[in-house]
């Protein structure tokens, strides 16, 4: 039998190797060394900064609604007119006896109305009167018809040209929507990461915020010296007070921000514009020093947020999805501008 060997121990150099390999082994990211979960403060941060990323979207969202309004009812008017144009040669048909019936029922015409067809209609018609060929009623009835039937050729391009405007201006406004909810889903996402108890923390922590900041969002009776329309418009904002935010929103239980200035100010009769851009170019500017109850107030630049002046430093607003419309001081968010509608 062969002599049995004992295996030959590593040498020193195989040895340290090893013994380096496994050190970097031992260093590289496992589950248990996974990134830790940010901290109730840092989710807090990062899911106002969603809301706030929210609101452009939204509003650009609402552009495009009104937009997508307008061009429903043109696309309606259009077809009304169709239909209209439509009766009206229909009826003209009946009037021009076999020539016409011809000419639009059967296709099959002869020679002579076939150079009516192909050719300038009107010259044929007179030379056609010449010759004794229609008499003057089916002439008239004739021409009509040939005008009317442009009239529709017309109508129908136009009816086209605004079915696909309002094609476009609903895919936009699909993919606004998807933009919002998306920044929607990621801060419910980030809230719904915290305990019970942290987001109770995280509340409580808000709470304090807002009773620093002298925000307020429970219902009050306005006793300011606002009078007529702008009254009518801040004590209606004033009853909507508790409410909750909600994008998209124009009331009467829930609005997003140019929606409260919107339906406030339309209590008082006046129309605005739907979205905070509109309403800023709509508007006189007035100065910070000119202010007075009823001015809409721009927060951050001229489209992102608006609320309403309501005396005394403060306005109210419809915030943020999560909150309710309450009342802030002025320069809780940094001022931009104002108007007066």
């Amino acid at each position: 039998m062969g002599t049995h060997r004992r295996p030959k121990p590593p040498s020193r150099a195989l040895t340290a190797t090893l013994g380096m390999a496994a050190g970097a082994v031992s260093l590289l990211p496992t589950q248990s060394q996974a990134a830790p979960k940010p901290t109730v403060d840092e989710v807090r941060k990062q899911v106002e900064k969603l809301y706030e990323e929210a609101e452009a979207p939204t509003e650009e969202y609402n552009e495009v609604r009104e937009e997508e309004k307008k061009l429903q009812g043109e696309v309606d008017s259009a077809q009304d007119r169709l239909a209209g144009k439509q009766q009206e040669i229909n009826e003209l048909r009946g009037k021009t006896g076999p020539l016409a019936a011809a000419q639009y029922r059967s296709g099959a015409i002869d020679p002579s109305v076939q150079l009516f067809l192909s050719g300038d209609p009107d010259d044929y018609l007179d030379k056609a009167e010449m010759l004794g060929r229609t008499s003057d009623r089916q002439a008239d009835a004739l021409r009509a018809l040939e005008r009317k039937q442009r009239e529709l050729t017309q109508e129908r391009a136009t009816a086209t040209q605004r079915l696909k405007a309002l094609a476009e201006a609903r895919t936009k406004a699909g993919e606004k929507k998807d933009e919002v909810q998306g920044k929607l889903r990621q801060a419910r996402t980030l809230l719904n990461s915290l305990t019970a108890e942290q987001r109770a923390r995280m509340e409580a922590a808000q709470e304090r915020a807002d009773a620093a900041s002298g925000s307020s969002d429970a219902p009050a009776d306005y006793n300011g010296p606002a009078g007529g329309r702008s009254r009518t418009a801040v004590e209606f904002a004033y009853a909507q007070l508790g409410k909750p935010y909600e994008w998209g929103s124009t009331g009467p239980n829930s609005y997003d921000c140019s929606g409260l200035v919107g339906a406030a100010w339309r209590s008082a009769g006046v129309s605005l514009p739907r979205t905070v851009k509109q309403m800023y170019d709509a508007g006189r500017t007035v100065a910070r020093s000119d202010l007075q109850p009823g001015d809409i107030i721009y927060w951050y630049n001229d489209n992102q947020h608006n609320g309403m002046y309501v005396g005394n430093g403060k306005a109210i607003h419809a915030p943020r999805t999560g909150k309710n419309i309450e009342i802030v001081p002025l320069d809780s968010m940094p001022f931009f501008a104002a108007s007066r509608p």
